[in-house]
């Protein structure tokens, strides 16, 4: 039976939001996957069982992001801040370009230096990390092995509104927390990866996608946890994988595709995210947005009010009213409202109704 009655708004930036149905599912499912008597956190991964639910986690990415049939789908551990080792440590090779919009964009960087030379060919650290490049305005090295960069910042709330097209040189993208909110042109990139809690499923797996040719340039000697090529080989069971991880994703899969996909999802996404911009916009000041408007991300909406001390009594308050989650992150501050895949529209409406009435309040 669906209880709603201790459900509230989840405004967190990750782990984040799932689907209602996607929980109420895995609850059903919970002491018997498939009739068999066991939890899947208790199978085997190596039994029948999993590997059709390890199959419909991969073939519900392939679907949802049109993959063409020589891009691997792989299921690690570790997190997106994992691969900022595990890129470097596999590609770069002299040289590499790093685009740095936000805070993860930089820690990729750090990881990246322990390995060769980084090419920092953006950095928008002096303007607050509040805008992305203009399309057409980055400059490619000459023998670089890669570009790198973050498709959407969720602490500082920029987004990419454009795939990065550089000629023949790979472009290798952390797109942990706008996967699957957009249609994007796959073949564009070599490499994708995500980490699951914001819009794939729970915190523990990260999701790698990753092109044959790329996946050529593993060096031979690569110790075996850290090799792309042995990992794909082994089907994602180098080691035992997170297999409710797993199962979970397959889960919201199905929830996406009965949402009618990802072009679908968009626009709701574009939706939610008009209406809480426009109240920023619309609130004489009292609200003020951190990302520059051409910049903005529709996953994680930043803004700030005219004191620091009104901030945190905005996010207390909006806590008291059921709406959890919307303090800025620890090093920047502010407020952040994140809302993925399966954040509610109502609920966007609840949070700018509120925002209208504190600031009639606190002006």
């Amino acid at each position: 039976m669906q209880d709603n009655s201790s459900r509230i708004l989840n405004f967190s930036s990750g782990p984040g939001v799932l689907p209602q149905p996607v929980l109420l599912r895995a609850r059903d499912e919970m002491l018997s996957i498939e009739g068999s008597g066991m939890s899947v956190m208790e199978i085997s991964h190596r039994s029948e069982l999993f590997e059709g639910i390890l199959s419909k986690a991969e073939s519900g990415i392939r679907d949802l992001l049109d993959l063409p049939y020589n891009y691997k789908v792989l299921f690690l551990q570790g997190g997106a801040t994992f691969q900022f080792s595990m890129v470097p440590l596999n590609f770069l090779r002299g040289s590499a370009d790093y685009v740095v919009t936000g805070t993860w964009g930089e820690k990729a960087v750090k990881e990246a230096q322990r390995c060769g030379d980084v090419n920092v060919i953006y950095d928008g650290k002096a303007s607050g990390y509040g805008s992305i490049p203009h399309k057409g305005d980055m400059r490619y090295s000459d023998g670089a092995s890669y570009v790198h960069y973050t498709s959407n910042e969720t602490i500082d709330g920029v987004e990419f509104d454009y795939d990065l097209n550089t000629g023949s040189l790979p472009v290798i993208c952390d797109a942990s927390s706008n996967i699957l909110s957009k249609p994007i042109d796959t073949g564009r990139y070599s490499m994708i990866y995500a980490g699951a809690q914001k819009n794939l499923g729970p915190s523990g797996v990260t999701i790698v996608i990753i092109n044959d040719e790329l996946l050529e340039r593993v060096p031979d000697g690569q110790h075996s946890l850290l090799d792309y090529r042995n990992i794909a080989a082994n089907n994602s069971m180098a080691n035992t994988p997170n297999t409710w991880g797993i199962y979970l994703i397959s889960l919201v899969c199905d929830w996406l595709k009965g949402q009618g996909g990802v072009e679908a999802i968009a626009g709701v996404n574009e939706q939610k995210a008009k209406v809480l911009y426009a109240a920023i916009d619309n609130s004489d000041g009292f609200y003020r947005g951190k990302a520059d408007p051409s910049a903005r991300s529709r996953m994680n909406v930043t803004f700030r009010l005219p004191a620091a001390m009104l901030d945190e009594k905005f996010c207390s308050e909006a806590e008291q009213n059921g709406m959890n989650g919307l303090r800025g992150h620890r090093t920047v501050g502010g407020v952040r409202a994140s809302i993925y895949n399966a954040f509610p529209a109502e609920g966007v409406n609840t949070l700018t109704e509120f925002m209208s009435d504190f600031a009639a309040r606190h002006r």
